[in-house]
């Protein structure tokens, strides 16, 4: 009988397959066309708004509900500093960190309001914070033209490294490179960083206290926890990486408006978060990926399948994928509250809650002249 590998060769085998899977993806995928593979981005960039709301949702437990803002603050400073908009046309690597900047100081904005606002009263406020920063990208085209107003910003810089252009279709060693496939190895190293400062943060003493918070603000306080700093840095982080993930977005784009960053995607976003797991970064990505798979997916086959059933489309494809959205969100609160691949952390607090939901319960009956648990004890 063969031994069992030892666990860290095991851990090798694994991020070897893994490595694998990722590496021959977009060629796979590639052979159904190019729009799967411009899909899987659009779902890399997903994941990076996914894990960057969980800082604020999932690590702190504040609900925000305008995280799409600090998507669109860090497309606008992409656009308006590699673009004819302004003549400016400066490298990627140098606008990437500064719309990151910038979006986490408009986080920091955001979180020093709020920072004694919890429950319904911060998402109404956040959601308003969300649809400010929308309309002043809509409107920020007089008396100065800053943003275009509307009709948005056009030929945005793709992302050059010298004359290497991540935008262009090359062959490197026979094989043919097209500009998505490019992207997806630059998004999925980008990914594989964001995850990384998310475990560190998670496994920190920043991280340790953003989860006391969550569970009880007035136990942190009490235990020397500043919550007030705190608070700021989970709104900080969460909007840089939203702040990175718009200019990943512009870049890939050339073109964005304000009609990118609606209400429509922050609730989108938050989705992804609470179906995958809140506080488990693992459990976001799946969330992100299924839910910016599953829509593409339906699109692609619930109007040839009508077609060749009926003769003719009865249902919008868009219809049936928001019916099909809500009827899952509803099924998963009901059996899974904790998400698809929940924290352990937050599946140890619901369990509590549940019992001791279930525990009141009991003891309401009894009050109601239900079974007397005493006297049962005794007879």
């Amino acid at each position: 009988m063969k031994p069992a590998p030892a666990p860290h060769l095991r851990l090798f085998i694994g991020i070897a397959l893994i490595a694998v899977v990722l590496a021959v993806l977009p060629f796979a995928l590639a052979w159904q066309g190019t729009a799967w593979v411009r899909i899987l981005n659009q779902a890399i960039l997903y994941c990076l708004l996914a894990l960057g709301l969980n800082i604020v949702v999932g690590f702190a437990g504040l609900l925000d509900l305008g995280y799409i803002a600090f998507y669109g603050v860090g497309a606008y400073v992409y656009a308006l500093l590699a673009s004819p908009h302004f003549g400016i046309h400066l490298p990627f690597w140098v606008i990437l960190p500064i719309g990151a900047a910038f979006a986490c100081l408009f986080g920091v904005l955001l979180g020093t309001p709020t920072l004694k606002l919890r429950g319904d009263y911060l998402a109404i406020v956040t959601l308003g914070f969300g649809e400010i920063i929308r309309i002043i990208l809509n409107n920020l085209s007089n008396p100065v033209n800053i943003t275009n107003g509307p009709q948005g910003i056009y030929l945005i810089d793709p992302f050059r490294i010298g004359s290497f252009s991540l935008s262009q279709n090359e062959t490197i060693g026979g094989l043919l490179f097209s500009g998505p496939v490019k992207y997806y190895y630059f998004l999925v190293i980008v990914l594989l960083v964001v995850i990384g400062i998310n475990l560190r943060l998670q496994n920190s003493r920043i991280g340790r206290a953003w989860e006391a918070i969550r569970e009880d603000e007035i136990a942190a306080r009490a235990m020397g926890i500043n919550t007030r700093n705190m608070k700021l840095l989970a709104f900080a982080m969460g909007a840089s990486f939203g702040g990175v993930a718009g200019g990943v977005f512009s870049a890939i784009q050339g073109f964005i408006s304000p009609e990118s960053f609606t209400l429509t995607e922050s609730v989108m976003v938050l989705a992804m978060v609470v179906l995958g797991g809140m506080g488990n970064i693992f459990g976001v990505v799946v969330g992100a990926l299924l839910l910016a798979f599953i829509p593409e997916v339906l699109r692609y086959t619930v109007g040839p399948v009508q077609n060749a059933v009926f003769g003719h489309t009865i249902i919008e494809p868009e219809v049936i994928r928001m019916l099909l959205f809500g009827f899952a969100l509803v099924l998963m609160m009901l059996f899974r509250p904790a998400g698809i691949w929940p924290s352990a952390t937050r599946k140890r607090e619901l369990d509590a809650r549940r019992g001791g939901d279930d525990a009141d319960a009991d003891a309401n009956q009894a009050t109601d002249g239900g079974p007397d648990p005493v006297k049962g004890a005794s007879a």
